[in-house]
C-alpha cells in the first residue's frame, strides 16, 4: 500500500462529487483511483473527477486488486449489502451515515469486517473538525461550569413532494436518518456518555411515510439534550452547550463550510449573563481530515478513533427515538 491508500468510490452520488472528491485531492495519506457507477455514466464520471479507472458495476471495482479502501455514499438501505460485499473483497470501508438502518445491521457489518481482517468507519465527518476539540477543551477547563444541556439543530428546506431519495422510506429516508443523526451523535460526542431515556415526536409526510421534522429529548444521568431536524425549515446546523456558569455556541457545527461570512468553524464562549467572552475560529476541510485519519489507521494497522461500537450505540439511540415516535411515549435505554 506504500505510503498512500488507494481509494475507490461506489456510485457517483452528489455527496461524493461535491464533498469527498474535492477533499481527497487535498489528502496527504490518500488518493482516488477508481469509481463504479451502474447508471452507465461511470466513464464520464471518472473523466469529470480526473481519474483513469471506471467500472460499470460495483462488484468489478471491488475485485480491483489495486484498490485498498472503498467509500460508500449509496442510499442508506444499501449500506449494509455493499459494505459486506466490500469487506469480503478485503477492502477497508468508509460508509456514509447512517451506517445502516438498525443496530442489528451494524453488528452484522462489523462481524463481517472483523472476519475479513479489515477496518471500517461510519462517516460522521463533522467530528474531525478542530472546532469541536475547542468545545471539549473549554468544557474540561470548566469555562461554563458543569454542562447541563445540549441543544442541537440540523435542518434545510426542500420540496417535500419531490422524488428525492431522502423522502423514500424504502431507501431509509427521513429527517432523523438524514440530518438528525448528527444531532444525536453530537450530544453523545460532546457529553461523552450515553442517554438513559429518549422521547421523540415527528411530523410525517402523509403519503411518503417518512418523518419530515423530528424533535427529540435525550435524558442523560445528570443532563439533557434537545435535538431537532427537518426537511421543511430554514438552513440551520448548530449546537449549544449550556452549563451552570455559561454556554458554548457552535453556529456552523456540522457544515462549517456553510458559514456565509468566511467558511470557517467558529466557537463562541459566553458567560452566565450571555455576554461573549471569547471567539475562536478554525479553518479545516473536515472531509479531508476524516479521509487522512482513516487512511492513516489503515497504514498503521490500527482502529480509527470512531469505532464500530460507537456506531452501534448511536444507531441504538436513533432506533429508540423512532420507537418513541411510533409509541408516543418515552423509551428507556437502561440495560
Amino acid at each position: 500500500m506504500a505510503n498512500k491508500i488507494k481509494w475507490g468510490i461506489l456510485s457517483s452520488a452528489k455527496i461524493a462529487e461535491t464533498a469527498f472528491v474535492p477533499a481527497i485531492k487535498l489528502a496527504k495519506q490518500a488518493e482516488l483511483k477508481a469509481v463504479a457507477s451502474e447508471s452507465g455514466k461511470a466513464a464520464d464520471t471518472a473523466k469529470r473527477w480526473g481519474i483513469d479507472t471506471s467500472y460499470d458495476s460495483y462488484k468489478e471495482l471491488l475485485q480491483d486488486p489495486t484498490i485498498d479502501a472503498i467509500y460508500i455514499p449509496l442510499p442508506n438501505s444499501l449500506h449494509k449489502k455493499w459494505l459486506i460485499e466490500a469487506v469480503q473483497a478485503k477492502k477497508h470501508v468508509l460508509v456514509e451515515k447512517p451506517a445502516a438502518l438498525t443496530s442489528d445491521e451494524v453488528k452484522e457489518m462489523d462481524a463481517a469486517a472483523k472476519e475479513n481482517g479489515v477496518v471500517w468507519m461510519e462517516a460522521f465527518m463533522y467530528q474531525f473538525h478542530p472546532q469541536h476539540s475547542q468545545v471539549k477543551k473549554w468544557l474540561a477547563e470548566g469555562k461554563i461550569g458543569e454542562a447541563k444541556l445540549f441543544r442541537g439543530s440540523f435542518s434545510f428546506s426542500m420540496d417535500v413532494n419531490s422524488g428525492n431519495i431522502r423522502l423514500n422510506s424504502e431507501l431509509g429516508g427521513g429527517s432523523l436518518f438524514d440530518v438528525g443523526c448528527y444531532c444525536v451523535h453530537a450530544s453523545r460526542f460532546i457529553f461523552e456518555e450515553e442517554p438513559v431515556q429518549v422521547f421523540g415526536h415527528a411530523n410525517h409526510h402523509p403519503e411518503k411515510k417518512i418523518d419530515l421534522s423530528t424533535t427529540g429529548i435525550l435524558t442523560f444521568e445528570n443532563k439533557q439534550a434537545v435535538i431537532d431536524c427537518s426537511f421543511e425549515q430554514a438552513n440551520v446546523n448548530r449546537y449549544e452547550v449550556v452549563g451552570t456558569k455559561g454556554s458554548i455556541e457552535v453556529p456552523y457545527a456540522f457544515r462549517p463550510d456553510g458559514n456565509p461570512n468566511n467558511g470557517l468553524g467558529e466557537v463562541i464562549l459566553k458567560d452566565g449573563a450571555g455576554a461573549t467572552v471569547a471567539v475562536e475560529t478554525f479553518d479545516a476541510n473536515q472531509y479531508t481530515v476524516q479521509i487522512d485519519h482513516f487512511s492513516q489507521a489503515i497504514l498503521d494497522n490500527t482502529q480509527p478513533s470512531y469505532t464500530p461500537e460507537q456506531t452501534i450505540l448511536n444507531m441504538t439511540v436513533i432506533e429508540s427515538l423512532y420507537q418513541s415516535i411510533d409509541e408516543g411515549k418515552p423509551v428507556s435505554l437502561k440495560k
